[in-house]
């Protein structure tokens, strides 16, 4: 097995001083399948990201409604709530005011607050757009930190130092042209004019289907040198880089890595300008791991996951595995050591030779699925999860995994957009 497998545990879900805040905890085996009955429900909506400090675990989202799992009393708490990690218990004394969508949080330095980003104007009713800084613990509005106008959701949150990288639908921060990709000063807000890539080449369709440039899904490797984003561009800083890119975030400004691929080039469904969904780097740095949408197509990485050396940056990479679901969607990954976990609408994994069917050898793996990472084989683990639009984040801790979706049954239970397996006791 990878040598990931030997920091089970120990890797911190929180960056600290120059280090990145997007490092999985790993894991020595798989978790089990049956999700603990404990935790709370969101009633409505979506839950889009999940993210745990210590005692406390916060799910962002586009509910409205939420309730405790050991009583029939709805709570209305919008888009924003927390919950004791091992009771469920739901926080009372954490009641942030967002008036739209949380999409990502990230832990800040201080370990006392969060940052929150998505498709909201006003935080604790006052004007914030897209991003903003809140406390841990009643979630008030941190003073000192300002955020200029940004013109479009933010979709992901990366914060490496002193820099909040940002990834999503924008076009311009602070009146600067920043097309999906910018970053923030982590402790004042202010625009970081470092981080300026000029992503552009929005893709167009053979049905003339397009969108304007974003970056859908992105993560910096633990030393804080390289982040790899996706999403709908073809060019990022005057050179062709079809859907995905590396990043140097050694250089002031931030350079473009020679690392690419064509990979991505393809046309999916004629339906999405961009098939890229969710990106998740090894512990170590060395690889990552990208999912996408898009529609069964022979040849293509549409409907897959896939695996990339990052050692070696140069031109022409090919994936190192492809693990293909037979042409239903996934939306999110993550590398936790044992397995790297899938989540989307899938029904299957291992189905190269299915189309919209469990081709020969596929294995079952309803909205949540794992591969080993060596391989790019499934494991036979298979919660069983309604499809619905998707598992929107896997987020693994040293006790086991979290998931978040649109859906309410995991294992033949009611499990209210959330759900947490356990990893088997020692």
């Amino acid at each position: 097995m990878l040598l990931a497998l030997a920091s089970v545990a120990t890797v911190a879900a929180v960056g600290l001083g120059t280090s990145a805040s997007a490092v999985s905890i790993q894991h020595s085996a798989l978790v089990g399948q049956d999700p603990v009955n404990w935790t709370p429900h969101a009633l409505d909506g979506t839950a889009f990201k999940v993210l745990q400090i210590g005692s406390r675990v916060y799910v962002g989202g586009s509910f409205t409604q939420i309730r405790s799992a050991s009583s029939g009393t709805v709570i209305t708490q919008r888009r924003l709530f927390a919950f004791n990690a091992t009771t469920g218990a739901i926080d009372n004394t954490f009641k942030p005011v967002v008036d739209g969508t949380v999409r990502s949080l990230v832990a800040a330095p201080d370990g006392q607050s969060i940052y929150i980003g998505g498709d909201f104007t006003n935080v604790n009713n006052v004007r914030s757009r897209s991003v903003e800084r809140i406390s841990a613990t009643t979630g008030a509005s941190v003073s000192g930190f300002t955020v200029p106008d940004i013109t479009g959701g933010v979709d992901e949150l990366r914060l490496t130092g002193n820099r909040l990288l940002l990834g999503g639908r924008f076009q311009a921060v602070g009146g600067a042209t920043r097309r999906g990709l910018a970053a923030l000063n982590a402790t004042t807000g202010a625009a970081d004019a470092s981080v300026n890539m000029n992503l552009d080449g929005a893709r167009v369709t053979s049905t003339g289907a397009t969108s304007g440039v974003k970056v859908t899904g992105m993560d910096v490797t633990p030393d804080g040198s390289k982040l790899v984003i996706m999403g709908n561009f073809s060019s990022v800083a005057g050179q062709a880089r079809h859907q995905i890119a590396v990043v140097n975030l050694t250089t002031s400004p931030a350079t473009l890595s020679p690392w690419s691929t064509t990979r991505y080039q393809q046309q999916c469904s004629p339906s999405f300008p961009t098939y890229m969904r969710a990106v998740d780097i090894s512990p170590d740095g060395t690889w990552f791991a990208a999912v996408t949408t898009g529609a069964k197509r022979t040849g293509s990485l549409c409907d897959t996951a896939a695996r990339w050396d990052l050692t070696s940056a140069v031109a022409g990479k090919q994936p190192v595995w492809v693990n293909y679901t037979g042409g239903d969607t996934l939306l999110s990954v993550a590398v936790a050591g044992y397995a790297v976990y899938v989540g989307g609408h899938q029904r299957w994994l291992d189905n190269p030779n299915g189309t919209d069917s469990a081709g020969p050898g596929a294995v079952e793996a309803e909205g949540i699925g794992a591969i080993n990472p060596g391989t790019g084989k499934a494991f036979l683990w298979n919660p069983g999860k309604d499809r619905g639009v998707g598992t929107e984040d896997i987020y693994p801790t040293s006790a086991g995994l979290w998931i978040a979706s649109d859906t309410d049954t995991v294992h033949g239970e009611f499990h209210g957009r959330i759900a947490f397996f356990p990893l088997p006791a020692a």
